[in-house]
């Protein structure tokens, strides 16, 4: 992918103003572990800046907003926390935030199954524009190497944390990197790619 020359991506009050957004927002945990969620939001977040200069097209503030801010609707309130996120950041966060959420769902018990709700993202996620597929690209690269790292520790214990096993978050990471490389190939897809294989070889001994 070409790099562009853009301004340099300058971070301002409504970067800080998101960060305690989602402090407020997000006081559980990982899921297993004792690491605040914010460690996820904010490392998404820097995967997103590091982007700066080497995509195609511009990473904005706002997509690290929406980065900071992408599980507030899904997790936090759906429909409704996406009206407030609008009101407080603007349309254009809040169009990237939904783009990046599976279920709007107020009652988070309410959800459609974990199949559905995946089959139906990665079918919205081949019409997304670029900012939304950057900033999901850097979501699940996150998310792959903490499972990547988790397995090293414990093993294949780690997938008891989840909804679904190696098969079905496998099948999940595939499908998704089918989606970013068909919109072109970027560093964090590059990265992701390179994870995933690696989780995949050294959890295989669990197929026999």
């Amino acid at each position: 992918m070409n790099q562009i020359e853009s301004e340099p991506l300058l971070l301002s009050g409504r970067f800080t103003s998101a960060v305690d957004y989602a402090r407020h927002l997000h006081i559980e945990r990982r899921k297993g572990t004792g690491i605040p969620y914010m460690a996820h939001l904010l490392g998404v977040a820097s995967l997103v800046m590091g982007e700066a200069g080497h995509t195609a097209f511009p990473v904005t503030e706002e997509m690290v907003i929406a980065a900071l801010l992408h599980d507030a609707a899904e997790d936090h309130g759906g429909l409704l926390r996406l009206k407030d996120i609008e009101h407080n950041f603007d349309a254009n966060v809040a169009r990237m935030v939904e783009g990046l959420s599976d279920s709007l769902s107020e009652d988070p018990g309410n959800k459609q199954s974990w199949l559905e709700r995946k089959q139906s993202y990665i079918q919205r996620l081949r019409d997304e524009p670029a900012d939304i597929q950057l900033i999901s690209a850097a979501d699940k690269l996150y998310n792959a190497k903490a499972i990547l790292e988790d397995y090293r520790k414990i093993g294949p214990r780690v997938w008891e944390r989840f909804k679904r096993g190696r098969q079905e978050q496998l099948w999940y990471f595939d499908e998704l990197l089918k989606v970013f490389k068909a919109a072109g190939a970027n560093r964090i897809v590059e990265e992701f790619g390179r994870v995933v294989n690696e989780l995949r070889q050294i959890s295989a001994a669990e197929e026999h």
